[in-house]
């Protein structure tokens, strides 16, 4: 749900540079401060010093907004219920509404109340209802939408509108109401298999709370470890239109990093609380862990690609050093249902 660590890029973000660009005002043709007396050596000098003091603050920022969040999450996994639900609608809302913004940039003007009350809608049915309702919501989203488009005057963006307002819906509160399937595991589950057979299999109803932490700590870590790899040895780039920040060798050490911290996070578990681990083998906390990795970074790029269709950095500014709530579960998106149906396709496996 949080992310502790920039995302994964290498370099000096745009925004270091911006603002080595107002400290050191004016720049000489090398690029350093045009300072009197100054020679070329100096100002670059002064330039670097300049660029590595503001990556540092950014740093500290983001680690200080993380030492914050991260705590905070763990406690509404661990208290799951109607809290949980709470916290997740909170997030899934403004991160939705933070995704229209992006349409409004690109000119379009999306039907945000009619897309946010069914955005709402869907995760108030994972949890109430079943994945079946859930999936239903969908189908009547986009039926709404069309009558609602109907009712207005601007029939020149009506294909922007309706489409637009419709995948802010599924982009973010359908992705995310995996969230809330994901946490009652045991619940969804059931909806599927014999509840019987999922007892034998070491499912519990504190296993959702395993689950959650495991897929967020292995886009987390590979989030991390992709960023500080990247700024080590990044050179060939990974997706260069996309986001030019972010390297092969980095999103390799990502992956590695991912992969490690879930092997932790599978032991430290399996010694304070097997009960809650015992669904997955170590096998699995491999191959897994392994997945969600590469999962994650393709849904960095994927609001990378979105960020730069609508020519902004940060989709909002809500959380210090980080940006906006899409920002920071731009990878959970796709990580936490990849996660939720891996884990359905291992029991169904199982089970037959």
């Amino acid at each position: 749900m949080t992310e502790g660590i920039p995302q994964s890029g290498q370099g000096e973000t745009e925004a270091t540079a911006e603002a080595s660009s107002e400290l050191l005002g004016s720049s000489s043709p090398r690029g350093g401060a045009a300072w009197p007396g100054d020679s070329a050596e100096a100002a670059d000098l002064r330039a670097d010093e300049a660029k590595r003091a503001s990556s540092r603050k950014d740093l500290l920022t983001r680690l200080a907004t993380a030492a914050v969040l991260i705590p905070f999450v763990l406690w509404a996994i661990a208290q799951g219920g109607l809290v949980y639900l709470g916290i997740v609608l909170v997030i899934g809302l403004l991160a939705q509404h933070e995704f229209y913004g992006l349409i409004v940039d690109k000119g379009a003007k999306p039907l945000e109340t009619v897309g946010l009350g069914f955005g709402a809608a869907v995760m108030l049915l994972a949890y109430f209802g079943t994945p079946y309702q859930a999936m239903l919501a969908m189908t009547a989203t986009l039926l709404a939408l069309m009558v609602a488009q109907l009712r207005k005057n601007e029939i020149h963006e009506a294909m922007a509108s309706i489409s637009g307002t419709f995948f802010g819906v599924f982009y973010v509160s359908w992705l995310l109401s995996h969230a809330v399937l994901l946490r009652r595991f045991d619940t969804a589950a059931a909806s599927h298999q014999d509840p019987a057979l999922l007892v034998t299999l070491g499912v519990t109803p504190d296993t959702g709370i395993f689950l959650m932490v495991f897929a967020l700590v292995a886009v987390v870590l590979c989030d991390a470890g992709a960023y500080f790899a990247g700024r080590a040895w990044g050179n060939r780039k990974l997706a260069p239109e996309i986001s030019p920040n972010k390297s092969v060798e980095g999103a390799l050490g990502g992956i590695i990093a991912g992969v490690l911290a879930c092997l932790v996070t599978k032991l430290f578990f399996d010694y304070i609380r097997p009960d809650w681990s015992a669904v997955m083998p170590w096998s699995l906390s491999i191959f897994f862990g392994f997945i969600l990795c590469v999962v994650g970074i393709v849904g960095d790029l994927v609001e990378s690609l979105l960020k730069r269709d609508a020519e902004v950095k940060d989709t909002g500014a809500l959380l210090p050093g980080m940006g906006g709530v899409l920002d920071r579960i731009d990878a959970h998106l796709l990580g936490l249902p990849t996660m939720y149906y891996m884990m359905l396709g291992y029991i169904y496996f199982q089970a037959n």
